[in-house]
């Protein structure tokens, strides 16, 4: 039952997210399509409801009980990210808004993996108390191998973003390099 809630969760999340914007941008009606945009937190709340009531009636923690964790920890360090970055896309193509900015190099791209290094930092830290204190709350009373498997999960996801955003820095991408421009009048003496 909970990985179809949270598979609900992922599609509600997305179905939001479009209907928000498309009222936003599509529609011209910014204050309802904010509005909506703001319903999608009550996705991961209903989650993290199920998924206590769930082991307060009996359940035995899982694997699922571990993914809705995750999958709320990333909602957290990763849903406002989304949605900003998304709307700045919807403006720009259904509002008229300034083009987004494009891909960045050198130490701006270092800084911007950085930064998605910290939200991972939050969505682990959110998923890894969730899973604690889900072992707490069912105690010795049931297994919870599965529960801390997900905890090195979130722990390996965290230092494989790490390393991600270490790269950058130690070798900083470059921009593509610029095409020469030929000029028209040299081009057309050439034939």
């Amino acid at each position: 039952m909970l990985v179809a809630l949270i598979i609900a969760c992922e599609i509600g999340f997305w179905v939001l997210l479009a209907g928000g914007l498309a009222l936003r941008y599509v529609a011209k009606m910014p204050r309802f399509g904010a509005a909506v945009l703001l319903c999608e937190p009550l996705l991961e709340l209903a989650l993290l409801v199920v998924t206590t009531l769930d082991l307060k009636n009996g359940g035995e923690p899982s694997w699922t009980h571990g993914l809705a964790a995750l999958y709320i920890g990333y909602s957290v360090g990763y849903g406002h990210y989304t949605v900003q970055w998304l709307d700045r896309h919807a403006a720009h193509r259904f509002g008229g808004g300034p083009k987004p900015p494009g891909p960045t190099y050198g130490k701006a791209r270092a800084v911007h993996e950085w930064k998605l290094w910290i939200r991972t930092l939050a969505g682990v830290a959110v998923a890894l108390g969730l899973l604690q204190g889900a072992i707490w709350y069912v105690g010795d009373a049931a297994d919870t191998g599965g529960l801390q498997a997900w905890q090195f999960a979130a722990l390996r996801v965290l230092g494989i973003q790490a390393v991600i955003a270490a790269t950058y820095t130690i070798w900083p991408r470059k921009p593509p390099a610029a095409q020469p421009q030929e000029e028209p009048a040299a081009a057309g003496r050439e034939r």
